[in-house]
């Protein structure tokens, strides 16, 4: 019909149910009401389209989700660009050739994805002949890579990071610069769009040891990651006791670990499930598939820990090579590549990874995620001889 008589619903009533995607446990279902959604909305604009820095998005914009709807609401920005009256592009498959020529067709200037997205898409062959200068890209789901970063800014993308997950409806933070592009040399500016970054209005984060103790803003006090703000899941669905250990102390614990710095930017370490420890020490998973996608013969990797007996864990990595590099690169490079990190300080030297397993494909999420969990149940014994 035409015309709609929509129901006058208390604000606090339940809008959406759905279930978290399950990358390092069981599925759990969260819930958020219509005030929570607003008061999202509300935040995640104003952290767009307020500030003076890179990769604001507003209602002149051309807005194309690459992020399925079905996963946290489209991470809450299709409920902005509606508030703003922005142009929509629902592109349906996922196809580079397809997601190209809609963003030149329709002249898309803000999208959002996971980094599996954006690598199939900067890898693609036609890339190189098109303008992407005007199309400005959240990456979410999973860490940014400094190599895919750098490669996407290559192509005149401008790129930075976002980050929240199911229970927090999502977007908790994101990786702006506080100064506008221009007073950035690009080392500096790829530092900043890659790490986790800063809290959006009306949110809180904080880092806390082990008895929930608040860490020092110090840039290297690494604890887990906990979350205040108006629109956080309040339980999981039928389940208290798992509510009971996800909100602990008033606050709402992620279960991943990371590290603020003086500015007040989050730089996320790994999940407490995925972080390797070995020999006693404990080696970020996120730190090393970053510093191998710096490799140029690297198109995505990702790293596990695997059992040994003498160290406890040692890390294992996976590698898919870049159309054309198959034979050309081999375990002695990637190792190699690995100690060059350690020989600037970059990376210690119980972090380089005992073996390397080259495949043709990472395993991933139904949302184009990381699926940590199925790389264990795959690779999580090493190979024979290494």
């Amino acid at each position: 019909p035409p015309e709609h008589d929509f129901p006058d619903l208390d604000e606090n009533t339940q809008a959406t149910t759905f279930y978290t995607t399950g990358t390092t446990g069981n599925p759990k279902g969260v819930h958020f009401t219509h005030r929570q959604l607003v008061l999202h909305t509300l935040g995640v604009a104003l952290a767009l389209g307020c500030y003076d820095t890179i990769g604001r998005f507003r209602s002149g914009d051309v807005y194309m989700p690459i992020t399925p709807m079905f996963h946290v609401h489209g991470w809450g920005i299709p409920y902005v660009a509606t508030l703003l009256g922005t142009k929509q592009v629902f592109p349906g498959r996922y196809e580079p050739e397809l997601l190209l020529r809609l963003i030149l067709t329709e002249k898309v200037t803000f999208s959002h994805c996971v980094p599996t997205i954006l690598q199939m898409l900067v890898a693609n062959p036609a890339v190189r002949e098109l303008d992407l200068s005007h199309w400005k890209v959240i990456i979410g789901g999973s860490a940014l890579p400094r190599g895919l970063a750098k490669a996407a800014r290559d192509l005149g993308i401008t790129v930075y990071s976002g980050y929240g997950m199911s229970e927090s409806c999502p977007v908790m933070s994101l990786s702006t610069p506080k100064s506008a592009a221009g007073d950035l040399d690009e080392d500096r500016l790829l530092n900043i769009v890659v790490k986790t970054g800063l809290p959006i209005p009306l949110a809180e984060l904080e880092i806390v040891d082990g008895d929930g103790n608040p860490l020092p803003h110090d840039g290297t006090s690494c604890g887990e990651v906990v979350f205040r703000a108006p629109w956080l899941t309040p339980s999981y669905v039928k389940d208290p006791e798992t509510t009971a250990v996800l909100w602990r102390d008033g606050w709402l614990h992620s279960g991943d670990l990371g590290s603020m710095d003086p500015e007040g930017y989050l730089q996320l370490t790994d999940r407490l499930r995925d972080v390797i420890k070995t020999g006693g020490e404990w080696v970020s998973s996120l730190d090393l598939g970053s510093i191998m996608s710096q490799h140029e013969a690297v198109a995505e990797s990702a790293a596990i820990g695997v059992p040994d007996e003498k160290w406890g864990e040692r890390p294992l990595m996976l590698v898919v090579l870049k159309a054309g590099s198959d034979g050309d690169v081999g375990e002695e490079e990637l190792m190699a590549h690995m100690r060059r990190a350690v020989a600037t300080g970059v990376l210690p030297r119980y972090a380089v990874p005992h073996s390397f397993v080259f495949v043709d494909q990472l395993p991933k999420t139904s949302v184009g995620k990381l699926d940590k969990k199925t790389m264990r149940q795959q690779f999580g014994r090493r190979p024979e001889g290494t």
